[in-house]
């Protein structure tokens, strides 16, 4: 269990990495800020982490599984969604609104390596770990996504 200080230090150090995550999955502000709440209250019920790159790759792992087990809920499912995406604050998440609403078209799995990649500067055995996948995998998913992207925006600004 974490203390009230050393929980709001990770929420300092983290808030914009899981927010930006919660984002580029739920899409919606409010789901947003439902999926923060969950996964830093599982980070103060966590064990304590070797390092704060073991913590970072935990908050990133478990924000990513809350997002898709919230996605796969059957409230979810069954809701039907009021927002607008073109209402968000996108302009507060990335620079260019263009690549990210392309990202964002992307299925979960291009999406997180293409965030973990160029957002968070992981490299792909870094990402292979934390997403428990095969190098190869990431490496294929990336090459995938970005051919995607191409497709979506046109250049090569995915290199």
């Amino acid at each position: 269990m974490k203390t009230e200080k050393e929980l709001e230090e990770a929420i300092e150090l983290y808030a914009n990495m899981v927010r930006k995550i919660c984002f580029i999955h739920m899409k919606q502000e409010c789901d947003v800020d439902d999926i923060f709440q969950t996964v830093f209250f599982k980070y103060a019920n966590a064990s304590s982490f070797q390092s704060l790159e073991h913590e970072k790759a935990w908050l990133i792992r478990v924000t990513i599984n809350t997002c898709k087990d919230s996605l796969n809920s059957w409230f979810r499912k069954n809701a039907i969604l009021q927002d607008d995406f073109e209402n968000l604050y996108t302009e507060n998440i990335v620079e260019d609104s263009i690549v990210l609403q392309a990202v964002l078209t992307l299925p979960p799995k291009y999406r997180d390596v293409i965030y973990l990649y160029y957002y968070e500067g992981y490299k792909i055995h870094e990402i292979a770990k934390i997403l428990n996948k095969k190098e190869n995998t990431i490496h294929t998913w990336m090459k995938r996504a970005k051919e995607r992207l191409r497709d979506i925006i046109g250049g090569d600004d995915f290199e």
